[in-house]
């Protein structure tokens, strides 16, 4: 849909700057790891599908970020010197807040104090937040550590100290497979981007899978993705759902 709204729906193939790879396998599109464990992106790529898989390229997912700093100032391109992009890369100057806003807009809900259930004032959207902010939030008598969110309530839930739950098991929902569901087994996770793969041991069913971790993890928050990969090959990925 987006090559056709875009005029490139006649396109052989496009090239795609992520840090990524592809490899055919029986017919089926892979979709492989990076060499380089920090830069990897296959955690955002991870809902692609066969089709848009097969007119992908990554044409640097090959190399490390220092080989293409080094073919960057060979071939003496505008950008060699570059710094990494710390946030979202294609905001450019435009500031995340703002981007969210203009796609979202504004919804006022509730600052709640966790524990006691005291309402301390009003916040214009949980998008807007993240679990550990301590910034942004107006509240008087602080620091104050954003500890959770409800969806449904549009609530904020704050606290004086930082409530680190540490867990190692969670159920996902909203399944998306690159190349048809897995089997029941032993995998690793991805719970964010960066190098850190989590082996475990995962369940699946028509809707879900049950993700029993090896180690506990204190990041697991509801509506973020696990991404399942076997090897070097990422598999797909669920949203989080709730406990076990």
């Amino acid at each position: 849909d987006y090559l056709e709204r875009e005029g490139w729906s006649d396109a052989d193939r496009i090239a795609s700057g992520h840090y990524a790879r592809t490899r055919v396998s029986n017919d089926q599109v892979e979709l492989l790891r990076a060499p380089d464990p920090v830069k990897d992106q296959t955690y955002f790529l991870s809902h692609l599908n066969q089709m848009q898989l097969r007119r992908l390229s990554f044409p640097i997912g090959s190399y490390e970020k220092h080989e293409v700093r080094s073919r960057a100032e060979a071939f003496d391109l505008p950008n060699k010197d570059r710094p990494d992009s710390q946030g979202i890369c294609f905001l450019g100057k435009i500031r995340y807040p703002e981007f969210i806003r203009h796609y979202l807009g504004e919804r006022e809900g509730d600052i709640i104090e966790s524990g006691s259930g005291r309402r301390l004032g009003t916040h214009k959207g949980f998008w807007f937040y993240t679990i550990g902010q301590r910034t942004g939030l107006g509240l008087s008598g602080g620091p104050w550590y954003v500890v959770g969110k409800s969806v449904e309530e549009n609530t904020i839930h704050v606290s004086h100290a930082r409530q680190e739950r540490w867990r190692d098991c969670f159920r996902a929902g909203e399944l998306s497979w690159i190349g048809g569901a897995p089997s029941d087994g032993g995998y690793t996770v991805k719970l964010r981007h960066g190098p850190k793969l989590i082996p475990a041991r995962i369940a699946f069913s028509t809707d879900s899978m049950t993700v029993h971790l090896d180690e506990s993890d204190r990041g697991i928050a509801p509506g973020q993705f696990a991404v399942v990969y076997d090897g070097e090959s990422c598999l797909g990925s669920g949203k989080i759902l709730e406990d076990v």
